[in-house]
C-alpha cells in the first residue's frame, strides 16, 4: 500500500504514521462508536514535512453532528523524521442532512482541489476496538 520504509510515510488514505497519530487521538477525545464520519483530505509533502487534514463528524443529540478538524504535521526527512505534532479542534455543528455541504465549505477554505475520501469509522478503528488500523 505504498507506505515509504523509516517514515510511516503513506499515499493510501487514513495509512500511514500521520493518520495513526490523529485516529489516536481523536479517539483520546471522541468515543470512536460515537464518530459517524471521517474524511480525509490528500496528505501534502513539501521539503522534509508531510501536512494531512480530516474532518471528522460526531453523533449529538437532536440529530445534529459535531463536526471537528483534525490535522497533523510530520517530519519524514531527515534527523528528526517520525516527529510531528496532531491538532484537534471543534468547528461546529450542524444538521446531519447538511454535512456534506459542511465538508464542501472545508474544502473551499482550504483550497483543495481534490474532494476528501470518506473513511468508515470501523475502517479507520478497526472492528476489535484496539489502536488505529490507521498505522502506528
Amino acid at each position: 500500500m505504498g507506505t515509504e520504509a523509516g517514515a510511516g510515510v503513506s499515499r493510501t488514505p487514513g495509512l500511514g504514521l500521520g493518520w495513526g497519530r490523529v485516529a489516536r487521538r481523536v479517539a483520546e477525545l471522541v468515543p470512536p462508536e460515537e464518530i459517524d464520519g471521517i474524511w480525509l483530505f490528500a496528505p501534502v509533502r513539501r521539503e522534509e514535512r508531510e501536512w494531512g487534514t480530516a474532518v471528522v463528524s460526531r453523533r449529538s443529540p437532536g440529530g445534529r453532528r459535531r463536526i471537528y478538524t483534525a490535522s497533523y504535521v510530520l517530519v519524514v526527512r531527515g534527523r528528526q523524521r517520525g516527529e510531528g505534532r496532531v491538532a484537534i479542534e471543534e468547528v461546529g455543528e450542524s444538521p446531519a442532512g447538511v454535512i456534506h455541504d459542511v465538508i464542501a465549505g472545508v474544502q473551499q477554505r482550504a483550497g483543495e482541489s481534490e474532494p476528501p475520501v470518506e473513511v468508515a469509522p470501523e475502517l479507520w478503528y478497526g472492528d476489535e476496538g484496539d489502536e488505529s488500523t490507521a498505522g502506528s
